[in-house]
């Protein structure tokens, strides 16, 4: 039977004596804030004067599908791994359920270390051992008998969908079964947070998507905080909940991701967005004209829905009020989070403009990108 997890505080040792050794599972104990992870001004400085972090504070909540991303560089791999202490930050600090990670002694990191599991770019997977073999060796080296190991792998075999290749080498493997390995065995801890490296950057589409569905519904069944970073803003949309945008080691925003994607504030975040967005054709673009043609023309008109102001989606009637001769030219509307969001290019008689900009309906933005012929 597959184990929900319940939230249990980490509990750093007495100052003054060592740790003692923790139960293989701690009983859960009720944390009163909701921010599970918290980041206060962590910095980190490399030899030679690299700096790849610079004062990021944010928190992440329990049991959320939190997503960290910037382009390479940006800093995302040091702040995921400052979580576990894999990289110690130079200034600031890490709090997971409030106790600063970062004072912990090495016999309360290893304790942190399995109530944290990763997953990778890289399946980093034993070519000489089963399917089987690979999700249980971690219990095996921390000591857990062979019957309860059987029976942990198992529940994860079942878990990931993959009961049928218990026994089968790495090498038989697609790309997104050695995934799903790798998500088993960074479970196999019964951990209450998993931090994922760019675990799908390896994959095509269609294993990407299956992926992150699989990791959407671990979130949902066990009630893990999920922790990703990654380059891909379709990444984000797929499976976050929130999201921070990082630049150069710096914060540049948070939200929720309906938010950042129907309003981002920083330029960093709008490159991000740009391959997921309707933007002008090239055909239409080369004809722009900054003025109206002789005879009139269209005029070019680019409509943003953020999904603040239209949530449950665009009113084609409403649509068709703006100008009853508009033409639909290019665009969609998306669903994130509940929201409908999206861009849509229409082009208007120019004799109409002045009415279709002063009309009742009205979008988040709407901009005059230029004139054709009425050919268009």
């Amino acid at each position: 039977m597959l184990w929900k997890r319940a939230a249990a505080p980490l509990e750093a040792p007495p100052p003054t004596t060592p740790a003692a050794h923790p139960a293989p599972h701690p009983a859960p104990h009720p944390v009163a804030s909701d921010d599970h992870i918290r980041f206060d001004g962590i910095e980190k400085l490399y030899p030679g004067g690299v700096q790849a972090l610079h004062a990021v504070s944010f928190a992440i909540r329990r049991g959320g599908v939190f997503g960290i991303i910037g382009r390479s560089g940006a800093g995302k791999s040091t702040l995921l791994r400052s979580i576990n202490m894999l990289e110690r930050p130079t200034g600031g600090r890490v709090l997971v359920d409030g106790v600063d990670v970062g004072t912990l002694d090495e016999e309360a990191l290893v304790h942190l270390r399995r109530r944290i599991g990763m997953i990778f770019q890289h399946f980093n997977l034993l070519s000489a051992k089963t399917v089987r073999e690979n999700i249980g060796l971690p219990l095996r080296v921390s000591g857990v008998g062979a019957a309860e190991t059987r029976r942990r792998v198992d529940e994860l075999l079942e878990l990931v969908g993959l009961s049928d290749k218990a026994d089968v080498y790495p090498s038989k493997l697609s790309g997104g079964q050695k995934q799903r390995v790798g998500i088993a065995r960074a479970l196999v801890h019964r951990p209450e947070i998993l931090l994922c490296d760019e675990a799908t950057s390896a994959l095509d589409p269609e294993t990407t998507h299956s992926i992150l569905g699989l990791l959407r519904d671990i979130n949902a069944t066990l009630g893990l905080t999920i922790v990703l970073i990654t380059h891909d803003m379709a990444v984000i949309r797929a499976i976050c909940d929130e999201v921070l945008v990082l630049d150069q080691g710096r914060r540049v925003e948070q939200g929720p991701v309906w938010t950042v994607f129907g309003a981002p504030q920083g330029e960093a975040t709008r490159a991000l967005l740009r391959p997921l967005q309707h933007g002008v054709p090239d055909d239409i673009a080369r004809r722009l004209l900054p003025e109206p043609p002789k005879q009139g023309g269209r005029a070019v008109l680019a409509l943003r829905f953020t999904g603040e102001s239209h949530p449950d989606g665009v009113s084609l009637a409403s649509l068709l009020a703006l100008v009853p001769d508009a033409t639909l030219l290019h665009g969609g509307i998306d669903r994130i989070q509940g929201h409908a969001q999206g861009d849509l290019l229409i082009a208007v008689p120019v004799a109409a403009l002045r009415s279709a900009v002063g009309s009742r309906f009205s979008p988040d933005s709407l901009k005059v990108l230029g004139y054709v012929a009425n050919d268009v």
